[in-house]
């Protein structure tokens, strides 16, 4: 009696310990407020095996394309302040004047193909790509609303499953955005307030979504789940005066139809897989878990004739570095023409962004952040080695790396194909390289450390911050 009292006693013992284990598993695993991963624990193993391939990329071609391309940033002639997309709001455009811009779309120059090569020239590893934004229109064949670029245009093609056989031929992988709870072309989606003025300062959950979600919403999300082939992940985007509940329905279409697919934070409550930072946000240090900002390459998103303000390719490259550096990726953005063509001046700096990744691409793709708090430099890492990326060439020729408390093995230039050994010394707690004469690199040089184990750094409580390190750096390139 006793000794079968105490094997129960000691199974339930097992048990509790089984279950108290797979809890802190789960914890490690579950999304912190403002880490952008699934409120829903899971086993950290298999989180890991989903966002591997989201890891390892670092880099990524968010396109911004639809109606909205047509009139091109202006309306009765006149410019409209505010980035392309969003015109049909800030011109307040009635909803039937508005669907008149479908007869005009016909992008008889769009060529997939040439799309994912821009994106494969420039070290991009996905795509995302707006399947429909807030002025409500499918930019794919969609039987949930006639509203979409098929049935709408004189175009009558799929422009998303060309993408798809265009991704799938040039091994990239293909991702959708979803405008989930904004939708302008629809009394029961939110954010048309001039189309329904009683919307106006409304707050709180909006009437009337059930039946959006129910009628529109969800079946499309089904279609593109399951038109097009494996999908990398779904981009919700502003969850406006919607419940968690009705966030939870848009995460568990996901799951039900594609299990690997992730979704980003922005569907709500904390309930994506990853983090995304506020548009064109890079934060001002390393952040824990993932992560990724949005950015534009000049001031829109969708196409705008006369937005001429484009970033520099040094500057391009900078944030780029500056995002893997602190743990993020970088969802660079372009704006293609209502012909179907990316801009020019956008393709030009991608080439440029890619150019550069051939060579020094190991410092990016699958890196982890720096180990410095300082980010003096940025650094990016892998096991056994610290990337040092010297955007400023130093005048006396030495790199200085201070703090880093590792035996340096090694160092030398990505760029140089023979990995020749550069001299290493070191002076009281800094590291200190000497480089060639001449930058191997006009942009970011990068300078390859190797050490034994993950990388050991004493940094003082004095040191500069990352808000105070570099600021001529910084204040150059942001």
């Amino acid at each position: 009696m006793f000794a079968r009292s105490d094997a129960r006693t000691n199974r339930c013992i097992r048990a509790s310990c089984l279950l108290i284990l797979l809890s802190v598993l789960g914890t490690a695993c579950s999304q912190m407020p403002q880490g952008g991963v699934s409120e829903k624990r899971e086993p950290c193993s298999e989180k890991d095996r989903r966002m591997a391939w989201w890891r390892e990329a670092k880099f990524g071609m968010f396109i911004h394309w639809g109606l909205y391309a047509v009139p091109a940033g202006r309306w009765h002639e006149q410019p409209i302040p505010g980035i392309g997309e969003w015109i049909m709001y800030h011109a307040q455009i009635p909803i039937p004047v508005y669907e008149k811009l479908a007869e005009q779309f016909n992008p008889v120059k769009f060529n997939a193909d040439e799309w994912v090569r821009i994106a494969k020239d420039a070290g991009m590893k996905y795509i995302t790509i707006t399947s429909k934004h807030h002025d409500g229109f499918a930019m794919f064949h969609s039987t949930a609303s006639k509203y979409n670029v098929f049935d709408a245009t004189p175009w009558h093609r799929d422009p998303m499953k060309e993408l798809a056989e265009a991704c799938k031929r040039h091994g990239l992988r293909l991702c959708f955005y979803y405008s989930h709870a904004q939708d302008w072309h629809e009394p029961d989606a939110v954010g048309n307030i001039w189309d329904f003025p009683q919307e106006k300062g409304q707050k709180g959950p909006k009437e009337g979504f059930d039946n959006y979600m129910a009628r529109k919403a969800l079946p499309q999300v089904r279609e593109i789940l399951t038109q097009y082939g494996p999908i990398g992940l779904i981009w919700y985007d502003t969850p406006m005066r919607i419940t968690k509940e009705q966030s939870e329905k848009f995460v568990q279409m996901v799951r039900d139809l594609q299990p690997d697919c992730l979704v980003n934070s922005r569907v709500g409550y904390n309930l994506g897989e990853y983090g995304s930072e506020g548009d064109n946000r890079i934060p001002d240090a390393t952040r824990p878990g993932d992560w990724e900002t949005p950015a534009t390459i000049n001031d829109t998103w969708g196409f705008k004739s006369y937005d001429r303000n484009w970033k520099s390719v040094d500057d391009l490259t900078f944030k780029l570095v500056d995002i893997v550096s602190k743990g993020g990726n970088y969802l660079l953005n372009v704006g293609p023409t209502a012909e179907g063509v990316i801009p020019p001046a956008s393709v030009e700096r991608m080439r440029a962004i890619g150019k550069w990744l051939r060579v020094n691409g190991e410092s990016i793709y699958g890196c982890g952040p720096s180990p410095f708090r300082t980010l003096i430099h940025r650094c990016t890492t892998k096991p056994g080695k610290i990337y040092v990326h010297v955007f400023e060439y130093p005048l006396d020729k030495r790199l200085v790396v201070r703090y880093l408390k590792s035996d340096v093995k090694k160092a030398y230039l990505l760029a140089d194909p023979w990995r020749r050994s550069l001299t290493v010394k070191r002076d009281g707690d800094a590291v200190i390289v000497s480089l060639p004469d001449d930058a191997p690199d006009a942009v970011d040089s990068v300078v390859a450390l190797e050490i034994d184990g993950p990388p050991v750094v004493d940094e003082p409580a004095s040191a500069p911050t990352a808000s105070t390190a570099a600021p001529e750096l910084d204040k150059k390139r942001r």
